[in-house]
Parts: structure tokens; sequence; C-alpha cells
């Protein structure tokens, strides 16, 4: 590479530009302040490539399809999830899919597959729509008071059913409250204790610290539980969870230990509803601030289902649904960065990326980039036909990540949340609750700060 030559030739390497950086904190107080602030300022004004600094990390913020797939697709051994984000994730997560590198990722991926082959996957859709209809009949009583609801935490709880029922054969419908509190600790606590200079051992009785613990330990009984339950319980049912409890190491033959299990199951209960909850929340909201779209959006529904509820055979023909969805997942989409370490040095857009450094990946930045989206602050689900999409580069849009970590469970949120959209909007109309403020808060997924207050009305 261009910049080794260099180095060995003893000149100096060319390194990114960027803002100046404010003291020994570098740009972490802007960061923590307006993090899509900062990295829509930084881009704007020096481009594709940015150098950053929080505190003594150096940090290369990424903007161009071609840079992004070069991190994700085409050498994504140099770029690893070592970092201090998913340090923070693990004490969470514990070392699952999200989490995991190398041969051992690899081993539990290929465990996983099975559970969402297209076959597989396409058997859910009865339930995800019986349990959407559950959830509308418990709107038809607050639609008939004119009471508002907040869809944020309402897409937050019927994802969190349907992922339990779907993938673990389980029923939480009792505890989406907890679950719902505890996320919200546990998210928030990620956020800050990867953005702050010091963090406190997670054994000091802080108040920080004991809700920390009340959160996981909360989450930890229901997941707990779960695999209790199925192991005591005696019988299959052909699930992600049979699948887990039945894997075995190919070299020993031992199944996976119980931290290992309870590991897996905890991320796909919390990361397999968190972002489709996210991207159903936001889509809902901007149907309702764009009254055109939503015609064209109604009108499909008509004329392709009529009065009758969805089903999966339904799907491909429901073409501007699944557009309005990507469409929104561009605008917000619900894992706004991707962080990862440079393992050797590099280099992307001609400039030299050390060894131990960073590099920041946004689909929020690059789905907004003007040069692939015109008008990109517009809400035009038209830039997803196919057409459009076959002069677009490949990794000008990214929400479900991408190369061989793309999201294993893409699939099954695109199908959920077209065959729950479709569900809600043949029975309400949703509008934004008048005088609301809703406010981006980018914490590990890209949420409203305070929820997002509607009202409902039937149709």
């Amino acid at each position: 590479m261009e910049s080794t030559v260099a180095m060995r030739s003893g000149t100096r390497p060319r390194m990114a530009p960027g803002p100046r950086a404010e003291g020994p904190l570098g740009h972490l107080r802007a960061l923590r302040a307006d993090p899509l602030g900062l990295l829509t300022r930084s881009a704007a004004e020096y481009g594709d490539v940015v150098a950053l600094r929080f505190f003594n990390r150096r940090m290369c913020l990424l903007r161009h399809p071609e840079h992004v797939k070069y991190v994700l697709q085409d050498n994504p051994k140099n770029f690893t999830k070592q970092t201090i984000g998913y340090d923070r994730l693990r004490e969470i997560l514990g070392n699952g899919l999200v989490t995991s590198e190398g041969s051992f990722w690899l081993r539990q991926r290929r465990i996983m597959q099975p559970a969402f082959h297209r076959e597989r996957v396409a058997a859910f859709c009865g339930t995800m729509v019986h349990l959407t209809e559950a959830m509308l009949n418990s709107w038809d009583e607050k639609s008939r008071r004119g009471e508002p609801l907040d869809v944020a935490a309402e897409m937050h709880a019927l994802t969190l059913r349907i992922v339990c029922q779907t993938l673990l054969s389980a029923e939480v419908s009792s505890q989406t409250e907890t679950v719902g509190h505890s996320l919200d600790e546990l998210l928030s606590q990620v956020m800050n204790r990867t953005t702050g200079l010091l963090a406190l051992p997670r054994w000091l009785p802080t108040p920080k610290n004991r809700r920390l613990k009340k959160a996981r330990g909360a989450l930890d009984q229901i997941i707990r539980g779960v695999i209790s339950a199925r192991l005591n319980g005696g019988r299959s049912e052909g699930d992600l969870l049979d699948l887990l409890i039945a894997a075995r190491d190919e070299e020993t033959g031992e199944r996976m230990t119980d931290q290992q299990l309870r590991d897996e199951v905890m991320t796909i209960f919390l990361a397999g509803h968190e972002t489709t909850a996210n991207a159903l929340s936001w889509t809902l909201l901007l149907l309702s601030e764009h009254p055109t779209v939503a015609r064209t959006f109604r009108s499909e529904l008509a004329q392709v289902l009529g009065q009758r509820t969805p089903t999966v055979e339904d799907l491909p023909r429901l073409l501007y649904t699944g557009q309005v969805i990507q469409e929104a997942m561009r605008l917000y989409p619900p894992v706004w960065l991707f962080v990862r370490q440079v393992s050797n040095d590099d280099e992307i857009g001609g400039y030299h990326i050390p060894r131990q450094s960073y590099v920041m990946l946004s689909p929020y930045l690059t789905h907004r980039d003007p040069e692939f989206w015109p008008n990109p602050e517009g809400f035009d689900p038209e830039r997803f036909s196919a057409d459009r999409l076959r002069v677009l580069p490949r990794f000008a849009y990214f929400p479900f990540g991408g190369g061989p970590r793309i999201c294993i469970g893409n699939s099954f949120a695109q199908m959920e949340a077209q065959l729950v959209l479709a569900s809600i909007a043949q029975r309400f109309e949703l509008e934004r609750l008048p005088g609301s403020r809703i406010e981006l808060y980018p914490s590990v997924t890209l949420r409203a700060r305070s929820g997002i207050p509607m009202t409902v009305r039937q149709r």
C-alpha cells in the first residue's frame, strides 16, 4: 500500500483531515452533546474520510460506500469488534452472536443459520399477524376515547412478543414492561459508559451501578427462566432455542455451556426486537407527516389485500410497502453507527489508517450523502424502485451492516416490518400528537428520546 511504501522511504504518511481537537478531550464533548451533529458537520466540511479524536482514541470517520464496503466486506478481518463500545455491550449480552468474533462467532453463526432460512421465516407469518391483531384490538378503546399512545412503546412490546414466540416459543406478555424499563436503562448506560472518560467498576455500589445490576438481573431472570422451562419441559418446539440446546462442538461433542446458551438467547431476545421496533416507530411517524406517500401506500394495500389480513404470499406484491420501510430506515437507520478497531496499518481513500486506531461507519451519515441521495432529507420511497436501485452503490444503504457479519435476522425483520405495517394501516390511521416534540436519541440504536406519542383513528 502507498502508506506502507511512504513509511519505508522515510516520508510522512498522508493523514486524514478533520476538525481541530478541543484540548485533551478531543472531540469527546461534542460527541456526547450531539453525536449526529458532529458526524454530519465533520463529513460536510472535510469529506469522506475524517480524522477525529475522543480523549486518547484516534478515530477515522468513513462515509463513502466504497470505504464502507472495504471495511465490512473486502477486508473485515483487519477491522475487529475489540472496541470499548462492544466491551460495554458484552457486559449485557455476553459473548453472543453480535459481540463474539473469529472461529467462535463462525461456529455460533452456523448453528443459528437454519432458524433463519427463508422457508422457516415464512412459517412465522401467521404468528406475526396474529400478535399484531391482538395489539390492534387493544387500540380500539383508545381510538374511541381519543386517547394517545406511545407508538415506540407499542412497537417494542409487539416485536418482543413476536421474537419470543417465533424464535423461542416463549410467552412474555406479562413481562414486557419489565423488559422495556430494563432495556432503556441498559442502552443508556452502554452509551454513557462508552463515551465517558471513566467507567467506575461495576462492583462499586453507586446509584448507576445499582440500576445497571437491577436491569441486567431482571433480564437474566427472564432469559434463564425461558431456557430452564425448555430444558425441564422435555418438549421440542423445533425453534432456534432447540437448535442452540442441541448444538454440539464438532471436535469435543460437548454442548454449549449454560453461559453460552444464556448469551445467545439474550442476544436474540434483545437485538431481535429492538431494531425492528425502532424501524416501525419511525415509519409510522413519517407516514403521518407525508400524506401523499400515505395515500399511495394505502392504495397498494387496498389493491393487494382488500379487507383480508396479509400473508407471506402477499409480500412480493406489497412493493411500495417495502419501499416505505426501506426509506424510513434510510432516514432513521436503527443501528446508526458501527465502530471497528484496526488490527494492522491500512489505507482508505488515500489516507493512512494506523493500527489500533478506530474506524466509524455511520448508516445515518452515508444514507444522507447528497452524492447518492438527491434531496437527502426528503421522504421518498420511490428511491427504492428497481430502476433507481440499479445505479446505487451496494453500500450506499446498509441498515443491516454487510459482508460476512450482515445481520442474520435481516430477512426476518423485513418480513415482520411489512406484515406489521400493513396490518396496522388496514385498521387505523395514526397522527402525531399535536404539540409533541420528537427528539432523536442516538444511543446504541436510534430511538426517540421520549417516545412517539400519536393518536389513533379507526379507518
